[in-house]
């Protein structure tokens, strides 16, 4: 696996653990921001039980590239999603660079493991 791989995989990991962990644990901000978004609380715990299934798929990815580029895409959607809620309630660029920057990694784990997945496509 190339170091590069490794490191923004581990950076997804980290980045969904904390956000889906402060997520499920009620933080404050993570009410206050779905609240902004004018979604409903359930929402947000639900992406917290999201985003803690994408860490565990990104730890079996060390192993199961397919499994990382697959999880991936998942978290790249999720946070697609992310990004388009902050700017239809036109939020602050601070608040829309998280979502950006994983959408970007995942984006790019998705990209290094292109052959896995063209493997398992055909």
């Amino acid at each position: 696996m190339h170091i590069l791989t490794i490191i923004l995989q581990s950076w997804l990991l980290f980045s969904m653990a904390f956000f889906g962990g402060s997520k499920l644990a009620g933080a404050k901000h993570q009410i206050e921001l779905f609240d902004s978004v004018k979604l409903p609380q359930w929402f947000r715990v639900w992406t917290g039980y999201v985003q803690i299934a994408g860490c565990i798929g990104l730890i079996i990815g060390y192993w199961y590239p397919e499994i990382a580029a697959w999880t991936a895409i998942c978290i790249g959607i999720m946070m697609l999603v992310a990004y388009f809620s902050h700017i239809r309630v036109k939020h602050p660029i601070g608040k829309v660079v998280p979502a950006l920057l994983n959408l970007v990694i995942a984006a790019a784990v998705v990209v290094l493991y292109a052959d896995e997945l063209a493997f398992l496509v055909g």
